[in-house]
């Protein structure tokens, strides 16, 4: 899955430095390298497993972002009874991650939210 999950993104966004990540022992960075969105390091973190644990997961997710020093970082997940043997298969896998940091992607790794002081006089 990892593997496929490497081609596919190399092959997608047309870089060919994205790649499995060699195993790291206990500091794991994630399961692919290479991927950069706004010249910021993108962690990967792939499951192929029976039984949905996004919390767990996505908690891995974050720890090897920490170890890897990245702003940003995901959790791709396969779908049971969608194959990876094709780009559509691949494709169609999910992507997980917390709405914090979906907004700090779109948000260019830029700070959330206004101002403090912007939010004096908004609270209800």
């Amino acid at each position: 899955m990892e593997q496929a999950v490497a081609d596919y993104l190399a092959w997608a966004l047309n870089d060919p430095r994205i790649e499995r990540r060699h195993l790291t022992g206990s500091k794991d960075r994630g399961d692919i390298t290479g991927v950069m969105h706004d010249g910021q390091r993108l962690v990967i973190e792939v499951k192929n497993t029976t039984k949905l644990a996004l919390s767990e997961h996505m908690g891995e997710a974050m720890e090897e972002a920490a170890n890897d020093d990245a702003l940003f970082w995901a959790l791709v997940q396969k779908r049971k009874g969608i194959g990876i043997d094709s780009p559509a298969g691949v494709g169609s896998q999910l992507v997980c991650m917390t709405l914090e940091q979906y907004a700090l992607l779109l948000n260019h790794g830029l700070p959330l939210g206004p101002e403090e002081e912007d939010l004096k006089g908004t609270e209800q």
